[in-house]
């Protein structure tokens, strides 16, 4: 009931119109520069901080509601999202308004697409208030969905320069969770080795797979701080930090944590934005595997722009977005058409021809 079934989104950045768009356990967004996938992923950032009762500051923090309506209040009066569990659904319409906020016009609890009635005191019907009522909801409806928005991460791990906050000295006990940006990476690594030995172990092989001079990373024990240090294979004496690692490695660390946490620990959604970000080749083909394999226990939903990365799944992965009329489109292939086509050629070789779209025009 906590997987998310199906996504609608309409007046939000460069989403005119999305209906319904059905979401499997893994899905693959491609498309060109500026087709609206990174817009996509943000509406679940935008989402928690609704959830958070931040909207009011997010709003400000992201240009006002000119710049989150699709293309601004004079062409847009209103924004809705409907995110659907199973036949439950949580559903909100925002408008802005002349001081430059965004309120509610409504916010509900549905079930098999009609709202929940009668209302009692506890659910959620929320109209002209600029923050939501979905997290202190006591609707027994509302238990099957809060969960589930509670746990959602959107990761990227962008960032790998020199002050990049993984690489930085943080607290060993900041390890509840792997946070968004990997800040507490190694305080999380901690706390796999000592209580997922297992899950742990197999982090290691999978980064060694990537990078064979890596040994172990380095765990000082009773100390209050801790910052990212490893040793390489055939040199235990000397510790090296994270700066060390090539870009491309320390995110591959990054994704491979991700991926291999315990199920106890997993989201039900999780979120990657463009994961191949300075991987070898080699490195995809692993990658690819890891997401079959979080797939199993958790829902993923990746952008990409990898022709190498995509070769690696199915038709029935693959959600296609395109930039037409000034807005984005998002649709699934149907594999009973490229048939033909894929005996021939991969799934990258279409999309690069621009059989299947997702190129400029």
């Amino acid at each position: 009931m906590s997987r998310l079934k199906k996504l609608s989104i309409s007046g939000y950045k460069s989403i005119h119109s999305l209906k319904g768009l059905e979401l499997n356990e893994i899905n693959i967004l491609l498309g060109a520069n500026g087709a609206g996938k990174s817009n996509f992923i943000s509406a679940f950032k935008f989402l928690a901080n609704i959830y958070d009762r931040n909207l009011k500051a997010y709003v400000q923090m992201n240009g006002g509601p000119d710049l989150l309506l699709y293309y601004g209040r004079k062409k847009t009066t209103q924004m809705s999202l409907a995110f659907h569990f199973g036949h439950n659904s949580y559903e909100f319409s925002l408008r802005p308004t002349l001081d430059n906020r965004l309120v509610f016009v409504r916010e509900e609890l549905c079930y098999d697409g009609s709202v929940i009635a009668p209302y009692p005191s506890s659910t959620i019907i929320n109209s002209g208030n600029d923050e939501s009522l979905l997290k202190e909801s006591k609707h027994h409806y509302a238990q099957y969905i809060k969960p589930a928005i509670e746990s959602w991460r959107v990761y990227h791990f962008h960032d790998t320069s020199d002050t990049a906050l993984v690489k930085q000295i943080h607290s060993v006990s900041d390890n509840l969770r792997l946070k968004p940006d990997a800040s507490n990476l190694a305080a999380f690594l901690n706390r796999l080795k000592l209580k997922f030995p297992q899950n742990y172990s197999l982090i290691i092989k999978t980064i060694r797979l990537v990078a064979p001079f890596f040994d172990d990373f380095i765990i000082r024990e009773g100390e209050e701080s801790i910052q990212l240090e490893w040793k390489e294979i055939g040199n235990p004496d000397t510790p090296f930090k994270g700066h060390v690692l090539s870009d491309g490695t320390l995110r591959f660390i990054c994704l491979a944590t991700l991926l291999l946490q315990p199920k106890l620990l997993m989201a039900d959604t999780i979120l990657i934005d463009e994961p191949e970000l300075g991987l070898h080749p080699y490195a995809l083909g692993v990658l690819a595997d890891l997401i079959k394999l979080a797939s199993e226990s958790t829902q993923l939903i990746i952008s990409t722009q990898s022709v190498e990365l995509i070769n690696y799944f199915s038709v029935n992965d693959l959600i296609v977005v395109d930039r037409v009329n000034n807005a984005s489109t998002f649709r699934r292939l149907d594999e009973s058409q490229l048939t033909d086509w894929l005996m021939d050629y991969s799934l990258g070789d279409l999309w690069k021809q621009n059989i299947i779209g997702g190129r400029p025009a």
